[in-house]
């Protein structure tokens, strides 16, 4: 066995450190935006969805 010696310890301090970046980094995306984009990203969603619903087709009465 010619493994390489890993220390337990650094690596899960390691793996700990590279958890704590992607929370911050998702942490940063979803929050770090001002109130003019937040609102901004609203605005086109809500556009969007009414464009969708606008061409909407209404459909018949079944026929008995």
């Amino acid at each position: 066995m010619s493994g390489e010696v890993v220390n337990l310890r650094m690596a899960r301090k390691r793996r700990d450190r590279a958890d704590k970046q992607a929370t911050a980094e998702r942490n940063r995306f979803e929050h770090g935006r001002t109130k003019a984009e937040r609102d901004l990203a609203r605005a086109k969603v809500d556009k969007s969805t009414r464009d969708h619903d606008a061409s909407r087709r209404e459909r018949d009465a079944p026929k008995r």
